[in-house]
């Protein structure tokens, strides 16, 4: 069985998907750069995080981000020097990841804020036992109950 793909949590949503070559017609192909791979650009030559701050404002280890990082730029140098098209789409990102608990059976997993707010009338429910039973918490046994109020609109109604 294939490893899940870790959730890459980005901050800015890129606002134009496109760029072509000034001479429209001189285009030889097109990159396609994942809205990951342009988070990373962002944060790391853009913002000037080191790398380590980088991973970890995305949540991911840092040799994740060194790949995700190196293949951005071989995209984009490969768009400046052979006149590419580059196109902004795709990838495995979220805007924030909320850890869930299953009440019923006790099962722990990550969901992209994305799923848990797609369709407000179904609920997520737990991949093991399909219990829509579910609570944000904490992944840190510390914090094991504690809802992510700062991570997840489910749970941001302030505390009376």
């Amino acid at each position: 069985m294939a490893r899940p793909v870790k959730w890459r949590k980005i901050e800015y949503m890129p606002v134009v998907l496109k760029f072509s070559p000034a001479d429209v017609g001189a285009s030889h192909g097109v990159n396609i750069l994942k809205v990951e791979e342009v988070e990373a650009i962002r944060l790391k030559d853009l913002e000037g995080l080191e790398q380590t701050d980088c991973a970890s404002q995305m949540e991911i280890s840092r040799p994740t981000f060194q790949r995700i990082l190196l293949a951005a730029r071989e995209k984009v140098a490969d768009s400046l020097i052979n006149g590419k098209e580059i196109q902004i789409e795709g990838g495995h990102y979220t805007r924030s990841i909320c850890p869930l608990r299953c009440l019923d059976c006790g099962r722990e997993w990550s969901e992209s804020l994305e799923n848990i707010e797609l369709d407000q009338t179904t609920p997520p429910v737990c991949p093991k036992c399909h219990s829509d039973h579910l609570q944000c918490c904490q992944g840190d046994q510390s914090e094991q109950g504690r809802q992510c109020r700062r991570r997840c609109r489910r749970h941001s109604q302030p505390d009376n």
